[in-house]
């Protein structure tokens, strides 16, 4: 979990005078020390945090890995506080928004808007309500124990922030740079943002409004008359470099060399729809390797059982039963891009859009679409098993039993499978959380657990929240769960 950063006090400013005609304010400038930043510095840095962010641990918790090194809080469901990390990103969030609008710079402060949307919406989706109208006000109003809004006035302000993003946007010729993500192209960056706001608006199904916003009628006029991405190459992603500091986050990660294993229901959910993804993903198990099985066999494949002490797991670790991530993942030093949102999931949230009843259109057509999208990924950066992903091993596999796309589904068996589609290429990818918010919403993919443990619906505040803002802290908890602090009370937004 993200460290918790205080809100950091504003210096005290130094007061003199002078009868001098000299203006000492002008002299005493430090060329060294800047009072100004320039925001394509800062919307690189930004970029390249916010877009790389990634954690095996959180694949713990969606099933996809185990854990043999000891027990994990996110395997067996018994994390507790959570941190308030983000709002030290919204910090230089702020600072490029600052900026931008003191050139005028209209291009980075919808970038900015963009970014203070997405760290909004992980903090309200982790906590509920969260300081977000008096948040980062320490410097400027003095302001430093903000209150809590409301999770559904944080969503709301979310979906305001993308909606003038996309605005600033539209028909807007500015050139800028520092972009890592989409080289300045500002019309891929709408797409992005019009694609993030579909992905807000369909976590919110369970609802009519938010704030006053309606949510169907909303999605509908965004997919009507907003740019959307038109393919992978759209895709909201980071791509590394082999030099220092900008390599895949998980190259000569040494977990990956010892503890790490896959999860055996993740694998599961792979082979009995012989989806050659799963080669992508992990490796054979040494007792498959040494009785000779091919590459493509999907008996080859194995992993531990989440529901059960890692000791056990050992077990069967130590008899060559369990596969491990794919190599590439911390061996190679670029691997594959980092995708904060891409196609594939867009395909998919328009697809569930349709068979919901949001909007008219293909939902064969978008779900198919958005595999094969998923497909040509792998194919282009798991080099090592691409002969198994070509578009015909895409058409193969959406013609099986439990993938195919048949009119005769019902509505709950379309639904099932698409949540599916976008579990599946998450893994160990960016917007690590989507897939467990996907399950408390429409309970898929069904996450293996003991008997008895339940999922937790959020993240307890962070420790430091009572100790320097516990007036602002202790209403929010009044005002959501009768005083309670505790991750299995539901939230606003899943209710």
């Amino acid at each position: 979990m993200k460290k918790y950063l205080k809100y950091i006090a504003a210096g005290a400013a130094l007061a003199f005078t002078c009868n001098s005609c000299i203006d000492l304010e002008e002299m005493n400038v430090d060329p060294n020390n800047p009072t100004t930043t320039d925001p394509a510095l800062l919307l690189t840095g930004l970029s390249f945090k916010t877009f790389e962010e990634s954690d095996a641990q959180v694949c713990h918790a969606t099933k996809q890995l185990v854990l043999t090194s000891g027990e994990s809080p996110y395997q067996v469901y018994k994390w507790t506080r959570g941190g308030f990390g983000y709002y030290s990103n919204l910090r230089d969030v702020t600072k490029m928004k600052e900026e931008a609008e003191k050139s005028n710079e209209t291009a980075y402060e919808a970038l900015a808007l963009f970014f203070e949307a997405h760290y909004y919406y992980m903090l309200t989706m982790m906590f509920g309500d969260v300081p977000c109208s008096e948040a980062l006000q320490g410097e400027t109003n003095e302001l430093y124990q903000p209150k809590y809004d409301s999770q559904e006035t944080v969503l709301s302000t979310v979906l305001a922030k993308l909606d003038e993003a996309n605005t600033l946007l539209t028909d807007n010729n500015s050139i800028i740079s520092g972009d890592i993500i989409y080289g300045g192209d500002l019309l891929k960056w709408r797409r992005l943002i019009n694609a993030y706001r579909l992905r807000v608006l369909m976590s919110l199904s369970n609802k009519q409004t938010v704030g006053g916003i309606d949510v169907q009628s909303t999605f509908a006029r965004i997919f009507r008359d907003e740019p959307l991405m038109t393919g992978e190459a759209d895709n909201g992603q980071l791509v590394f470099l082999d030099q220092q500091d900008d390599r895949y986050p998980y190259f000569n990660d040494s977990d990956f060399g010892s503890g790490r294993y896959m999860d055996s229901t993740y694998v599961a959910v792979l082979a009995t729809r012989k989806d050659p993804r799963l080669f992508a993903f992990c490796t054979q198990t040494p007792a498959a390797e040494k009785a000779g099985l091919a590459v493509d066999d999907f008996a080859s494949y194995d992993g531990g059982d989440p529901a059960i002490p890692y000791s056990l797991v050992n077990d069967k670790v130590s008899l060559g039963g369990c596969s491990k991530p794919a190599t590439r993942y911390y061996q190679h030093p670029t691997n594959e891009p980092m995708i904060l949102l891409g196609y594939t999931e867009q395909q998919l949230l328009l697809a569930e859009a349709v068979v919901r009843g949001w909007i008219s259109g293909d939902d064969k057509e978008f779900y198919e679409s958005a595999v094969r999208a998923s497909f040509r990924f792998y194919e282009k950066y798991a080099s090592s098993v691409a002969q198994y992903l070509g578009e015909d091993a895409a058409d193969t596999y959406l013609q099986g039993d439990k993938v195919a796309y048949a009119s005769s589904l019902t509505k709950e068996q379309k639904i099932e499978r698409i949540i599916l589609q976008k579990y599946i290429p998450t893994f160990l990818q960016g917007s690590m959380w989507m897939p467990y918010y996907d399950q408390l919403r429409t309970g898929y993919p069904e996450f293996r657990r003991a008997s008895g443990v339940s999922l937790p619906y959020r993240w307890m505040y962070p420790q430091d929240e009572y100790n320097n803002n516990a007036a602002s802290v202790q209403a929010a908890l009044q005002s959501q769960f009768g005083g309670n602090d505790r991750t299995s009370d539901p939230l606003w937004w899943i209710k």
